[in-house]
């Protein structure tokens, strides 16, 4: 037995009998699923050294991200977490930065990593000319992912006082942030598109209020309603509305449901959550068996590592068999060699995982009387903007100035990257007081 699966069986064994462990299978299967299916929509165009998705080739396959995108419930089990962890730190006479530093500190360790390594590689590869083809897809793409990090990073930021606001108001601050989220759609129809980005906030928050619902007992009333509510609203904002069907972008689509988000993808939300409450039950009694429990424990803790180099792998595995892979897409023979392909992505994964797993670690939240909650909050927006930007502008091109927007701010990767660390140093309370 290796040292991670003995951790894992001695976590296993002490599991508090009080403890959700439908929440720990919910994050674990949101993340794998999210994984399955990046290796699954990439699809190399003839010649290897462009990637396209298999929902824009295939189009009758976009209904079934109704079912596969399931990074709603990943938001969802952050505010029942973060309600937790809250609480915990309340009762030790812990504060705001605490709580952010905390947090954003288990997050940023192996996130940080992975952009040393990755930086090293596109700073090679610009040096030696290699920068372009598969080389520069790669660097491109491999840290998009992390958005979903960056938005993480400002829930984190904000989930105090929007716990403060659901203790006095309940479930009227969701419905506020989807009233919200439904003006900025309809400003966004009428000509203003700026104002689209602040739904990156008011959907994955009313997510997250959510979450904080389920801690305290009363989203699990509620499956049915939010399945079938959900699950009409869908129906009608992607068919009589103006929304497309798929719920992740798709190349040539005029917009996404998923960047940034829109109503239609928080009606997916709303009955995704419904479905995951009906099914708690169930699999909360599956859950009791020690050995489905050690699983999903073990898995647990290697999640966030494979989450960061999925990637990684697949690119790996292109850049090794670039030849054609993938060139027919949709057809009998795709499908067919599909179960290979996931089964040779999980296992270079796999080798990734167990090196860089390390890095990923747990560690209890301390409580520092004094804490600056100014650099506190400080240090989280520096590091949400920066890991935001790191994955709209990625590596590629990294010598010759490449930019993307952040926010309608243009943005380079070393710029990025610099306020990545300099949130990192006030997060520590090395500037701003110390901690």
């Amino acid at each position: 037995m290796t040292s991670a699966s003995l951790s894992a069986a001695r976590l296993a064994v002490h599991t508090p009998p009080g403890r959700d462990r439908y929440v720990d299978l919910l994050r674990v299967v949101s993340l794998g699923v999210v994984i399955a299916g990046h290796w699954l929509m990439a699809v190399p165009e003839p010649g290897g050294d462009r990637i396209t998705n298999v929902l824009a080739i295939v189009p009758v396959l976009q209904p079934l991200t109704w079912l596969f995108q399931v990074m709603p419930l990943f938001f969802l089990v952050g505010g029942f977490a973060h309600a937790t962890a809250c609480a915990s730190l309340a009762r030790r006479g812990g504060g705001y930065a605490d709580f952010v530093r905390s947090r954003i500190a288990r997050l940023l360790r192996p996130a940080a990593v992975f952009l040393v390594v990755w930086l090293v590689v596109a700073l090679g590869a610009a040096l030696a000319g290699h920068d372009h083809g598969i080389v520069r897809v790669a660097l491109r793409t491999v840290v998009q992912p992390l958005w979903f990090l960056g938005v993480y990073l400002a829930l984190v930021t904000l989930a105090p006082v929007m716990l403060r606001l659901h203790r006095r108001f309940g479930a009227r601050v969701p419905v506020a942030l989807l009233v919200a989220a439904a003006v900025v759609d309809t400003l966004r129809f009428h000509g203003y598109g700026g104002a689209a980005v602040l739904n990156l906030l008011f959907v994955w928050l009313a997510v997250h209020q959510l979450g904080y619902l389920y801690a305290d007992g009363t989203l699990q009333r509620w499956g049915g309603l939010l399945a079938g509510g959900g699950l009409v609203a869908l129906l009608v904002l992607t068919t009589a509305g103006p929304y497309p069907v798929s719920m992740v972008g798709v190349p040539g689509q005029a917009m996404s449901n998923m960047s940034p988000p829109t109503l239609a993808l928080a009606a997916h939300a709303l009955w995704l959550t419904g479905l995951a409450m009906l099914l708690r039950g169930p699999a909360t009694r599956l859950l009791a068996r020690a050995r489905v429990w050690h699983a999903v424990v073990a898995a647990n803790g290697l999640a966030m590592t494979a989450f960061l180099w999925h990637l990684s792998a697949a690119f790996l595995l292109l850049a090794t068999f670039r030849s054609g892979v993938g060139a027919a897409a949709g057809t009998t023979t795709w499908w067919l060699t599909r179960p290979w392909w996931l089964a040779a992505a999980a296992a270079v994964t796999a080798v990734l995982v167990a090196a860089f797993r390390r890095f990923d670690t747990v560690r209890a939240a301390t409580v520092r009387p004094g804490a600056s909650r100014a650099a506190a909050a400080a240090g989280a927006v520096l590091c949400t903007v920066g890991v935001l930007g790191v994955s709209a502008v990625g590596f590629g091109g990294l010598l010759e100035g490449r930019t993307a927007d952040v926010a309608g701010v243009p943005m380079t990767a070393p710029a990025a990257l610099a306020l990545v660390a300099l949130g990192a140093v006030l997060l520590r309370g090395i500037v701003g007081g110390r901690e």
